[in-house]
């Protein structure tokens, strides 16, 4: 009887997990060993990550799990898009700074009119969006920023925890495609792209793929887990057929499918959808959303306001609230910075000549509906740009756990929404180091593992023709 413990470290947006899943060769358990809050800093103009907090917080979990158990390996996944440069002798220059920060703001224009778009996105597949790797390091050649004439590594955030992890530099294959750096085609950094942006391309190193062992912390091995939390989440999605879309619900909800091969071409283009790049190169096909940053801000300005209330106790309020009253894009550019989510929300509403939600629950409701509804809008894109079948639809991570958000997401998507695990990154993440210590053969037999671990709830779609008047009236907002 095989019996293993892997670690999975994830760390997210707001907090970070040190997670001990076991197997016991038929099934999966998970215990949660450490858990850490992920607070951005601000120093003057600039927010930063305090990655020196999280690495601290790392060698807590490390050291608690090791406590506890018997550590087979160790994996790691993060966030994408944000990174650190280092200097000859290793070191780190500086904080990595907040992919909300200011600095990318016009970013996107100013590298679209060096290189036309059409050549961006054929070369790397990727969205376009300004909080990209490759707008943040478009930012700093703008501004002459001295970090990158000093620089002589590029790690994204996970791969600079690896490095201190293991004294390894590399750069993993499903966060380097996140970057719009990376060429998809090819599967090599984009040299041309970041030559004509004037980006020194000698600073990215070698990119390896998931599921292989880089080293050892003391005598545990540690695993390339697919580094980006996403790219980890989806292999932690428990499909039993391949004609299924999955949305990774947190701070972003990252809507997508699992092809196995790019698409690009002009309608993708228009559309605005990524290429990055999954475990045992597969290609995550989706459309980043905005998700429950929404409310997580708006929690936090209402927290302050000292009316607190936990998210279930949002979306209960959320549910005793009239329907369809006022709706918003859920990605309008306005939404992306923090701050006062709530007045942004009632002011999108007004410019819009909608009724301006007037209590928590109204507003809370507005942020509900509006998210499902944009699922609907991208679910709908993406079927016409693959052709692809489409039967159910997993949604997976923190946002599983709002029974109101699933229901409504079912009944926007005319679809069975199948919700849970609640923590599939970290899943997926544990699938891949099983992999790699030759305990599992596939991630096909991984998603059964979970799958046959962890119950689901099933949410079927309810009151179809209110909803697809909704939708139309959304549309019409966009």
């Amino acid at each position: 009887m095989t019996n293993r413990t892997v670690l999975a470290i994830d760390i997210g947006a707001e907090s970070g997990r040190a997670i001990g899943v076991a197997f016991d060769g038929k099934r999966l358990t998970i215990n949660e060993l450490h858990r850490f809050p992920n607070v951005s800093v601000q120093v003057h103009d600039t927010i930063h990550w305090d990655i020196l907090r999280l690495w601290h917080d790392v060698q807590d979990g490390i050291a608690k799990a090791t406590s506890q158990h018997h550590i087979d390996s160790i994996g790691l996944d993060t966030w994408a898009v944000d990174f650190g440069l280092l200097d000859r002798a290793g070191h780190l220059i500086g904080n990595p700074v907040h992919y909300r920060d200011h600095r990318t703001d016009g970013m996107v224009e100013y590298v679209l009119e060096q290189v036309p778009r059409a050549e961006v996105f054929a070369q790397t597949g990727i969205q376009f969006m300004q909080l990209n790797t490759l707008y943040q390091l478009a930012s700093m050649v703008k501004a002459d920023h001295p970090a990158l004439k000093e620089a002589a590594h590029f790690l994204t955030v996970p791969d600079l925890l690896y490095y201190w992890l293991t004294g390894v530099r590399i750069l993993e294959y499903t966060n380097a495609t996140t970057t719009q750096c990376f060429n998809v085609q090819t599967g090599a950094w984009a040299t041309d792209l970041l030559n004509r942006l004037h980006i020194p391309t000698h600073i990215f190193g070698e990119v390896v793929n998931p599921g292989q062992i880089l080293g050892t912390m003391g005598d545990i091995p540690v695993v390339v887990a697919p580094h980006h939390d996403t790219g980890s989440a989806v292999v932690g999605v428990p499909a039993q057929t391949e004609h299924f879309a999955y949305i990774s619900s947190g701070t972003w909800s990252l809507l997508g499918m699992e092809l196995p091969a790019p698409v690009i071409n002009e309608a993708a283009l228009r559309a605005n959808v990524t290429n990055e790049g999954g475990y045992g190169k597969t290609v995550r096909f989706l459309k980043n959303i905005m998700g429950l940053w929404l409310i997580q801000q708006s929690k936090r300005v209402w927290d302050a306001e000292g009316y607190e209330h936990s998210y279930g106790e949002l979306a209960e309020l959320a549910k005793q609230a009239d329907p369809f009253v006022s709706l918003v894009d859920p990605d309008d550019s306005t939404f992306l910075a923090p701050g006062d989510m709530p007045a942004r929300i009632r002011d999108f509403c007004q410019r819009k000549g909608q009724p301006i939600p007037a209590s928590i629950g109204a507003l809370s409701r507005c942020i509900f509906e509006s998210l499902a509804l944009k699922y609907r809008y991208v679910l709908d894109l993406e079927i016409a740009l693959t052709g692809r079948r489409v039967e159910a639809v997993h949604i997976v991570g923190g946002g599983s756990q709002n029974a109101l958000l699933c229901q409504m997401a079912a009944n926007a998507m005319g679809r069975p929404v199948l919700a849970g695990p609640v923590e599939a990154t970290a899943l997926g993440n544990a699938i891949s180091q099983l992999i790699a210590l030759g305990e599992l053969a596939s991630v096909h037999e991984g998603r059964r593992l979970i799958s046959d671990s962890f119950p689901l709830t099933i949410y079927q779609p309810q009151d179809s023709e209110v909803w697809e008047t909704a939708y139309q009236r959304f549309c019409g907002l966009l």
